[in-house]
């Protein structure tokens, strides 16, 4: 037993050891850092098909509202269309009236003019 001592490790299998060790922790890591990345691929990729198959269901829906609304005829304006009317037949009532007024029109062609445009 020339120099060797029994129990305890030298220098040199100290440092082997500590290098096994950081060796087999940084493979550990970078295992689990891939599959985490790996997890948050797939994840992604999840969320991007959900978001086109909902893109496409509203897309859907979108082109069966526009043919719904194409296949029923078109609602007619309102009758807003009668008080412009009205308003054109006070003024031509109110015109004969002062042209019966000044004399220029008489009874008869006051009442005449008048069944015209009531008529």
């Amino acid at each position: 037993m020339i120099g060797r001592r029994i129990g305890r490790r030298g220098l040199l299998g100290a440092a082997a050891t500590t290098a096994v060790v950081v060796g087999t922790a940084s493979a550990v890591s970078g295992g689990m850092q891939a599959k985490s990345a790996a997890q948050a691929q797939q994840a992604s990729e999840a969320a991007a098909f959900e978001h086109q198959q909902q893109q496409a269901r509203i897309d859907a829906a979108a082109q069966q509202a526009v043919a719904a609304q194409a296949a029923y005829p078109p609602v007619p304006a309102p009758v807003a269309a009668a008080a412009p009317a009205a308003d054109d037949l006070m003024a031509q009532l109110e015109r004969l009236g002062t042209l019966h007024t000044q004399g220029i029109l008489s009874d008869e062609e006051f009442a005449a003019a008048k069944a015209k445009i009531l008529a």
